[in-house]
């Protein structure tokens, strides 16, 4: 599998912020979010290829017990599944960062032997997509791969997870709020206790914007508010 990075530091996003963790980022997306902020796993994809038990060992030299493998789009590596589950066997906590747009196994297999102590899932709004002239045609690729919601309840259904929206306007809020009425919240389906509304932005102040409107939505409706940690923590920069 490529691999841009491996490092340590501490999970800024989701129910788990302010865990240490170490972070294994896979390079290569099926996706191109205009807003993405790895675009060396998207854009430009970079990194080395690296076997399962390479990056394993790297991840056993690393103090912290959680690790949180992230991308890019990390379910579309071949040896991804792998890699976790030889992780979860070391006795580390897994993460598993996605879209929710592929399946890195059949559904009874990924059921019968998770690969996350904690599927993070992240689905792709439509304020997402490149604009209409992005060469290599990704805006009607991105459009026609960012919503599966069959592959979001397979993933739903093999074990603990948290969705989390990038949410930057209003519209965005609405999508997110009909999607998951789509997906059951509240029915059932999906529990509000694990659903996440992170206010997109790049620095302190486009943060800080969003957050002034969406916090007060999130309260309302009894869902997370989920800043964007690392942001204020460590700025927009790659190793955190």
């Amino acid at each position: 599998m490529r691999i841009a990075e491996i490092f340590a530091s501490l999970q800024g996003e989701g129910l788990l912020a302010g865990t240490p963790s170490t972070f294994v980022r896979t390079s290569g997306c099926n996706l191109r979010c205009v807003w993405c902020d790895t675009p060396y796993t998207s854009w430009q994809p970079e990194g080395d290829t690296m076997t399962v038990a390479d990056v394993a060992d790297r991840v056993r030299a690393m103090a912290p017990r959680h690790v949180v493998v992230t991308g890019g789009e990390p379910l579309l590596a071949g040896d991804v599944a792998e890699l976790c589950r030889v992780l979860r066997r070391d006795g580390r906590h897994v993460t598993v960062e996605t879209a929710g747009t592929v399946l890195p196994d059949s559904p009874h297999h990924l059921a019968a032997e998770p690969i996350a102590d904690l599927m993070s899932i992240s689905p792709k709004l439509a304020s997402s997509a490149p604009p209409m002239e992005t060469p290599g045609g990704w805006h009607p690729r991105h459009e026609a791969a960012r919503r599966r919601d069959d592959a979001i309840h397979a993933l739903m259904a093999a074990g603990p997870y948290q969705l989390k929206f990038v949410i930057d306007s209003r519209a965005d809020l609405d999508e997110a709020i009909a999607w998951l009425d789509d997906l059951g919240l509240g029915q059932g389906g999906v529990d509000p206790a694990v659903v996440c509304f992170m206010p997109q932005g790049r620095s302190d102040e486009e943060l800080a914007g969003t957050s002034a409107w969406l916090e007060p939505e999130c309260r309302e409706r009894g869902v997370h508010f989920a800043p964007r940690h690392h942001v204020a923590w460590f700025g927009h920069t790659r190793g955190t």
